[in-house]
């Protein structure tokens, strides 16, 4: 294939794995730099797989009873500060309004960094008994952390998500709505993303600011590092306690609820990027890509050429795929490598000879294949090609998740394998943050979470040498 000088300017991902990110999201017109560090803009391609996103999750979080809710975006600083360990863990990450037009403001109002606060207001104010729960709400925003350091999706100072908030009579309930959410995120990331994951409790050093208990999803990017997908928390009754929450329960006694919240952000796009990306590109996943199918036609001055690629589009967006078509007067080989960057999973040409041939052939990007296409065919071989080039990603991830997964039983093991290999590795742990904390001065590596399906990798562990009962896995994160 001829190279487009574009492609040629990614950095090759061995030689710079960071610099080839930064040169995919410019150059496949997914961001673009703010005149404010850390803000970017998500350009329209960039949207729309967000949108895709959006899409299959707020269908998945309705058909299993949420309602979406608009909360504000200020939240005045004595509302924040009415949960201490919330307040404590967020406080380095907030952005203040000290003014409204020209006049300083009686009390400072912090920009949402998350609206655990927002929702606790509103529900001292509707909850009254027992047939008021459960509240199952979700919200559709952008939120403002101010991180120090910035990188597109993946750490940005503000950055579009989704916050689901509920609350529940008991905590049975509550912890049954963090793991549904939880098996709901996992399959969003496994079926549309096609990013296995490893589920799991984290670590009470690495649960979110005011939670009793955090879980998530970690996925392994092509550099073997970590991502962290999305998470879910069990809040117990703290905040309902703090903001003086109380219901009659069917006893008609007064009994305060247990709250949970859970989120997932475009911090996704990210994971999508650097699990299935390549020194061309993007490589994305069909269930979610803005364009599944980009006809391309071939000596379109020819007569009959442009008229037949028109009809193959008609025909697949009738069938309910996302297609587009090219008459622009780029060249051929300029129209390869631009939409080879931008990851659409499938090209289909048509030329003279192939409108005399009854045929169009389609190219696949995730391994390069041509493939001819009998017209009358069109329909099902296209579909038939998105749903195995779908499979192929997902196996692909897989083997490179299982591939660099390894088990450790010393605090050398650990050392060896992470400058060897990198990846994840499993070891035993007796508990304690003294021991955590010691992994990651000596080793480099964080807890990414305690596995729900646990195995043994020894009898202690491999700091303390003390016995151990739990398996956690480690690694480098983003």
């Amino acid at each position: 294939m001829a190279k487009d000088k574009n492609v040629e300017q990614i950095t090759d991902m061995d030689v710079d794995f960071g610099q080839w990110f930064t040169d995919i999201v410019t150059k496949a017109e997914l961001i673009d730099y703010s005149g404010v560090k850390g803000f970017f803009i998500l350009r329209p391609y960039a949207y729309a797989l967000w949108e895709n996103i959006q899409t299959v999750l707020d269908k998945m979080f309705k058909d299993s009873g949420h309602e979406n809710i608009s909360m504000p975006l200020l939240i005045p600083e004595n509302l924040l500060q009415k949960e201490k360990d919330h307040v404590e863990g967020f406080a380095p990450e907030v952005a203040w309004v000290t003014h409204g037009g020209s006049e300083e403001l009686a009390e400072r109002l912090c920009i949402r960094p998350t609206s655990e606060v927002l929702f606790c207001e509103h529900w001292k104010n509707i909850v009254n008994s027992w047939r008021d729960l459960p509240l199952l709400y979700n919200q559709w925003c952008s939120v403002l952390r101010w991180e120090k350091s910035t990188r597109p999706f993946l750490r940005g100072r503000e950055f579009l998500w989704q916050e689901g908030h509920t609350l529940h009579a008991t905590a049975e309930e509550a912890e049954t709505e963090t793991q549904n959410m939880l098996d709901i995120y996992a399959e969003l990331c496994e079926n549309y993303l096609a990013m296995p994951v490893v589920k799991g409790r984290k670590t009470d050093k690495e649960k979110f600011a005011g939670a009793e208990a955090t879980y998530a999803i970690e996925c392994m990017m092509h550099d073997k590092k970590a991502l962290q997908s999305g998470t879910t928390h069990y809040f117990g009754d703290g905040f309902a306690k703090a903001f003086e929450i109380q219901f009659s329960d069917k006893n008609n006694k007064l009994a305060y609820p247990h709250q949970t919240s859970w989120g997932l952000s475009t911090r996704l796009i990210g994971g999508i990027i650097m699990t299935h990306g390549d020194n061309n590109g993007l490589n994305l996943p069909p269930k979610v890509a803005p364009i599944q199918a980009i006809v391309l036609p071939i000596a379109a001055h020819k007569p009959g050429v442009i008229e037949a690629a028109d009809e193959l589009v008609k025909r697949l967006k009738d069938n309910g795929v996302r297609a587009k078509i090219d008459k622009s007067d780029q060249s051929p080989g300029w129209k390869f490598a631009q939409y080879e960057m931008k990851g659409v999973p499938l090209r289909i040409e048509i030329g003279p000879k192939d409108i005399e041939n009854n045929q169009c052939v389609a190219v696949r990007r995730d391994n390069g294949e041509k493939i001819s296409i009998s017209l009358p065919d069109l329909e099902s071989k296209v579909n038939e090609l998105l749903d195995d080039i779908q499979k192929s990603l997902y196996a692909r991830a897989k083997e490179n998740l299982v591939s660099n997964t390894r088990n450790a039983a010393t605090l050398d093991e650990v050392k060896t394998i992470l400058n060897r290999h990198g990846g994840f590795i499993n070891t035993m742990w007796c508990g304690s943050e003294e021991c955590e904390l010691k992994m990651r001065e000596e080793a480099g590596v964080t807890s990414r979470c305690i596995p729900f399906e646990q195995t043994r990798t020894g009898d202690v562990c491999p700091i303390c040498e003390k016995p151990a009962d739990t398996m956690v896995v480690w690694g480098v994160a983003y």
